[in-house]
């Protein structure tokens, strides 16, 4: 029997120590130790970025990672985007401009999108092109997930306040 480590990490703002074993992925942990289950498992070759999250400032594919090397980290998921009952732009975004159509790699999307953002506030398609390029979807062409990513660039720069989306009061209240 392999000796459980603990590990101790911040998952969406909130601590989280946990038992797991050492050679144990952060997916894994995510899914069926913690319930945060946003991060999807696809390839597990790090080739798709369904699995994709930031953690400590940076977008991993968390199928390549061990839950113990998270130890003191700061975890962002999917499910630690939205605030206050409030989509966050990227998540509004992605709605709006209709950047996902299964939605299997929405989460991965939307947290390396995140990312992007975080360190180019107004990228150029190219650079959005580019940065997404880790993160494979089947459904969508990418071209509204390049249109959403755009939008939410404004709406995070002060350029877009108000959503004209009609179900945008359903899904925010």
């Amino acid at each position: 029997m392999t000796k459980k480590t603990a590990v101790s990490f911040r998952l969406n703002d909130r601590p989280v120590d946990v038992l797991v074993e050492p050679r144990e992925l952060l997916i894994h942990t995510l899914r069926e130790r913690l319930e945060t289950t946003g991060p999807h498992i696809g390839c597990e070759t790090s080739h798709c970025g369904a699995c994709t999250v930031d953690l400590d400032g940076m977008s991993v594919k968390s199928c390549t990672v061990l839950t113990v090397q998270c130890e003191n980290s700061h975890v962002l998921t999917i499910e630690g985007f939205a605030k206050g009952g409030q989509l966050h732009a990227l998540q509004e975004a992605f709605m709006q401009e209709h950047g996902l159509q299964c939605g299997f790699c929405t989460p991965g999307m939307i947290t390396r999108a995140y990312r992007l953002l975080q360190e180019n506030p107004s990228p150029t398609e190219e650079e959005i092109r580019y940065w997404m390029s880790g993160n494979l979807c089947r459904c969508t062409g990418y071209q509204n997930i390049v249109k959403a990513i755009q939008y939410a660039a404004a709406k995070l720069r002060g350029e877009i306040v108000e959503t004209s989306h009609p179900m945008m009061a359903e899904v925010t209240a």
